[in-house]
């Protein structure tokens, strides 16, 4: 069976992460969204392709032409012009049935099985507040419209963007929606117009979207609260303490006075410590430096990041190469108890979290004593030395 991943699109809603890298290769629990969503397909399918555009040199060279089991074909969309206009590049590639896949959500192999049942099958989940995704009106299990956006609550099916489709679908010529674009959706209108059966099985596993750069957060937790077990390959020293299930890499070493409390994942040659407390739902990258002192909550840390002393990163996404200065402080709860919110380009957003700390680009070097305030964004290659920081980058 063939599937095919759309992972074309250039996010500016997750900025400032996407800004060095394509939003599929966004990770949690040290896994990017890619690698996860073809873990889910080895045994399903047997060719996978995938859609590219923004940053397409990064995500070849992260996955190749081969995935385990899966061989994997690369098909250039050189033009925004939506998530149908994607799938018709690859037209000429596919045999029969295929699976369709957003590039920047979270799946699991369970929906997928279940929906590969059908010959034409959407995936929904129910919402509890469906005017901000597109929405399946569906009965008897077989879809009979699809909403974008309602005002009213017509239903709260939201549309996760997995669907099963075979070929023939394509003798429907899209054309171009209001916004400028062509919809994938209509390939679905167009087979209830041919009273086709396109069946809609709710999510029974997980979906995560990512919409913004807090969202990795919900995913990450996740996978490391529910599925992973321990699994030490690197060094742990004496008079350490491990509260929670622990997975390392190779190389890394957990020295004297370290506290872990909940389930935690760290990477390859990472130096962890001394006397440092790392709090549950965790996740740090390969080749990191967590010194004295230190304390970091249900945070995401990528890789070659280092928070050598005195710092703390509460519910936060730190990027690459990293390095924060002594006494570094990401507030993660704002003093009234409210929601946390963050500009998204020139909006502030309510995050829907009581407790979110700073997102934080690529190569970002912070001062001595440096302190975010919750909801806090920093752009790649930013410092916050005296007189060398850009405060529009800072939000």
């Amino acid at each position: 069976m063939q599937a095919i991943i759309l992972a074309a699109g250039k996010s500016t809603r997750t900025y400032p992460l996407t800004l060095t890298r394509p939003k599929p290769l966004l990770k949690a629990a040290n896994r990017t969204i890619l690698e996860h969503n073809l873990d889910q397909l080895n045994g399903i399918a047997d060719e996978v392709m995938i859609v590219v555009n923004y940053m397409k040199g990064q995500i070849i060279q992260t996955i190749g032409t081969k995935y385990k089991n899966l061989k994997i074909k690369y098909v250039e969309q050189n033009s925004a012009l939506g998530t149908g206009h994607a799938l018709m590049q690859a037209e000429k590639f596919f045999k029969d049935k295929f699976i369709v896949m957003n590039g920047d959500d979270f799946y699991s192999q369970r929906d997928i099985r279940n929906c590969i049942k059908h010959d034409y099958c959407v995936l929904a989940k129910e919402v509890k507040d469906p005017k901000n995704f597109g929405v399946f009106v569906v009965k008897n299990n077989s879809v009979q419209n699809i909403i974008e956006k309602p005002k009213k609550p017509i239903s709260n099916l939201a549309n996760t963007g997995l669907y099963v489709f075979k070929k023939d679908i394509f003798k429907k010529k899209l054309k171009k929606s209001k916004r400028g674009e062509y919809e994938i959706t209509e390939y679905i209108i167009y087979l209830i117009k041919k009273k086709i059966k396109v069946a809609c099985e709710n999510v029974s596993d997980y979906w995560f979207p990512i919409v913004y750069p807090w969202d990795l957060l919900d995913a990450n937790s996740h996978f490391l609260y529910d599925l992973i077990q321990s699994d030490v390959r690197g060094e742990i020293e004496d008079f350490t303490k491990i509260n929670g299930n622990l997975v390392t890499g190779k190389g890394t070493r957990i020295l004297n006075g370290v506290y872990i409390e909940g389930n935690v994942i760290i990477g390859e040659f990472c130096k962890i410590g001394p006397n440092c407390y790392i709090r549950g739902n965790t996740a740090i990258g390969n080749r990191c430096h967590i010194g004295q002192s230190v304390e970091i909550k249900n945070s995401i840390i990528m890789d070659n990041s280092k928070i050598p002393h005195l710092s703390y990163v509460g519910d936060s996404v730190i990027g690459e190469n990293v390095n924060f200065g002594a006494g570094t402080i990401t507030a993660n709860l704002k003093h009234d108890n409210s929601n946390v919110v963050s500009f998204v380009k020139t909006e502030k957003v309510d995050t829907g979290r009581r407790k979110l700390g700073a997102i934080v680009g690529d190569n970002v070097h912070t001062a001595i004593n440096t302190s975010f305030y919750p909801g806090r964004k920093v752009w790649p290659g930013k410092t916050t030395l005296p007189g060398e920081a850009v405060k529009k980058d800072i939000k």
